[in-house]
């Protein structure tokens, strides 16, 4: 098949990451991939050692950008795909219609006004599948289709000469947003004495939650590692990963702590919630709760028996449902399936976005 994968999203992320692995394995599996993204020389860079060959694209403004409107249009018509799948918002609104099938691919509860021209949607949980057909979609036009972690099982673990020798290694990444709840994370380390943190990631909230680290007395037991793309060697390094989300549509750092064979304690947000059986393949705690969280992970500590039945079970899990193998034989045969079929009529309604066709 033809297909052309669209993303305008940011340097790093949950939904980038996927995005690039799942360009790299149509490819690698036999498909035709037309990678047309946002300018970003590193993502180009990795997508073509893998044997692509990705377009830039400006994607700024929708209103103020006729050039990304116009090369788009022309960059389909010359790849001429049959499906065309535009990720997020951004993408979907520059993404025209035409003789493709377009699919809107949604990794969070986003405004679907921006993908009322598309003719399916793809939801990366069961949860968000729902809210999508709870919003008017048609049910027949809407999937879920989960996402897949690499394999970091045998991963060497990172030095992380930064943290002390011998003292337990707590994990969290992802950006440094209020959403993401390292906040809470932080307030409960008081209750788990002696265990070290890397932190990795950046982003707006940096400079508060270094502050808040002298404010709570544990700024010696926490480390600011920064954007980072060894998530595997950081794993392997880490006794307990934590994910302390306010807002996780999905959580794919769960899905590479379960790869890595590495136990799990996160606050019940959508995506964790969705994916984790409490007690089975982690633990799960109330929201905002620093005091719950501290207690799930001081108790992890204290059991390594549990902490490794917590770590199989997730590994289990993984391999069932969320490797590479089972998850790319479910999208190739959804985009075989829409490929085949006519283009659906848009939304009632609906006009076209990024330009008529």
């Amino acid at each position: 098949m033809r297909i052309a994968q669209i993303m305008a999203g940011a340097r790093m992320g949950g939904a980038e990451g996927f995005y690039e692995r799942l360009t790299t394995a149509l490819h690698a599996s036999g498909e035709e991939v037309l990678p047309l993204l946002r300018r970003d020389a590193a993502r180009a860079a990795r997508l073509s050692v893998r044997g692509l060959a990705p377009v830039q694209l400006r994607f700024g403004n929708r209103w103020l950008d006729p050039v990304t409107h116009w090369r788009l249009r022309a960059e389909l018509r010359r790849f001429r795909p049959q499906v065309a799948v535009a990720w997020m918002n951004r993408a979907a609104s520059f993404t025209p219609r035409g003789p493709w099938t377009l699919v809107g691919r949604l990794g969070g509860y986003y405004d679907l006004k921006y993908y009322r021209h598309c003719d399916h949607l793809v939801g990366n949980t069961r949860d968000l599948a729902r809210w999508i057909t709870e919003q008017g979609w048609p049910a027949e036009r809407t999937h879920y289709l989960p996402n897949f972690a690499d394999d970091m099982c045998d991963v060497l673990p990172a030095a992380l000469e930064e943290l002390p020798r011998g003292a337990p290694r707590l994990l969290a990444l992802g950006r440094l947003h209020r959403n993401k709840g390292f906040d809470t994370l932080l307030r409960a380390l008081p209750q788990v004495p002696g265990a070290v943190l890397a932190l990795a990631g950046e982003g707006p909230e940096r400079a508060a939650l270094e502050a808040l680290t002298r404010e709570l007395g544990v700024a010696e037991r926490v480390r600011f590692l920064g954007w980072r793309q060894d998530a595997g060697a950081l794993l392997a390094a880490c006794d307990v990963f934590v994910c302390s989300s306010r807002h996780e549509p999905l959580g794919n750092i769960v899905l590479e702590a379960w790869s890595a064979t590495r136990p799990v304690v996160a606050v019940a947000a959508q995506g964790p919630a969705e994916l984790i059986r409490d007690g089975e393949t982690g633990l799960l705690v109330p929201q905002d709760s620093p005091e719950a969280l501290g207690q799930a992970i001081a108790g992890l500590l204290a059991a390594p028996e549990r902490r490794a039945a917590l770590a199989a079970a997730g590994r289990a899990a993984y391999l069932a449902g969320y490797a590479e193998g089972p998850v790319l034989a479910r999208w190739r045969a959804f985009l075989q399936q829409v490929g085949e079929a006519p283009a659906a009529a848009p939304a009632p309604g609906a006009q076209p976005l990024g330009g008529r066709a």
